[in-house]
């Protein structure tokens, strides 16, 4: 999903957002032959993600600076963890520092999340997965940091899965048309390998949607009865997903009813950036930990 190409595209935009002319503290104070080094340091503990992203945002700067890579991407990592090392042209490294933190800080506070509602869930068959709420043009970073936590994506794009919402099934029901015929049609339109997916609110929507034979039926902001209910009545006719109210004292109880899939908006529109920083010094000053 994240590709270099996407890296290099995000990144060098950002890039030139922050320093659209150049850096111009760094071209004034610092002397050009002046050589940095610097430690990615962790000021809490998390699960990484986002290091070739790290990375590009000093190689795209200056293609001289060079990065080790400590922590792997979806490793666990305490507080005071050295987590990468740069070494390059010390303009060059603070033009970068910025855009590197927040991409990484990001990531990796995604991840971090992640990696505790994966972790409520684990005695359970639930798999944890991402919405498509994620912040515009970051899709595929965002995503790739679930990944990294441990969770799975849902639907990249409205054009690569068929998902009926609630909004949807009013259309349809204004109309007056059955749901189920609808469906039926539909689906005879679509291609063979086409996933579809069916939102629901109440409980008598669900004999409807599975009569026309879709593969998952969500059942949205269902209380923990309802969704043991709810997944007794499909009896493995589709894929159960839960979704609405997911938050992390609640994922285990909703993991515990049986259902197969909970997304959570959560991961990626509310996680908390995580606490990283970059030490920086000048030629040995970080030699001996570097």
């Amino acid at each position: 999903m994240l590709s270099s190409a996407t890296i290099d595209r995000v990144v060098a935009a950002a890039l030139d957002e922050d320093a659209p002319w150049g850096d111009l503290t760094s071209s004034a104070f610092l002397p050009e032959t002046v050589v940095a080094q610097a430690q990615l340091v962790a000021r809490e503990p998390g699960v990484f993600s986002g290091g070739r992203v790290f990375a590009a945002a000093f190689r795209l700067t200056d293609p001289a600076v060079t990065i080790g890579q400590r922590v792997a991407d979806g490793e666990r990592f305490e507080r005071g963890a050295v987590l990468a090392t740069v070494r390059g042209p010390a303009r060059a490294v603070l033009t970068a520092e910025r855009i590197g933190l927040n991409f990484v800080q990001r990531m990796s506070g995604i991840a971090t999340l992640t990696s505790r509602y994966v972790a409520e869930v684990a005695h359970t068959r639930a798999r944890i997965v991402d919405t498509r709420k994620t912040t515009p043009g970051l899709r595929p970073f965002e995503r790739q940091a679930v990944v990294d936590g441990g969770g799975r994506n849902h639907r990249y794009s409205l054009s690569d899965a068929v998902m009926v919402k609630d909004n949807h099934l009013a259309v349809l029901a204004s109309s007056g048309r059955p749901v189920t015929d609808a469906l039926r049609e539909a689906i005879e339109r679509l291609p063979h390998t086409t996933h579809v997916e069916v939102e629901v609110d109440r409980r008598e929507q669900i004999e409807p949607v599975l009569a026309a034979g879709i593969g998952t039926i969500m059942l949205d902001n269902f209380s923990l009865d309802e969704l043991r209910a709810g997944v007794e009545q499909v009896a493995g006719r589709a894929i159960v997903e839960a979704s609405g109210g997911v938050r992390l004292d609640t994922v285990r109880a909703i993991a515990e009813t049986g259902v197969d899939v909970i997304s959570v908006g959560v991961l990626t529109h509310s996680a908390p950036a995580l606490d990283l920083g970059l030490d920086v010094g000048i030629d040995d000053d970080l030699g001996d930990r570097a």
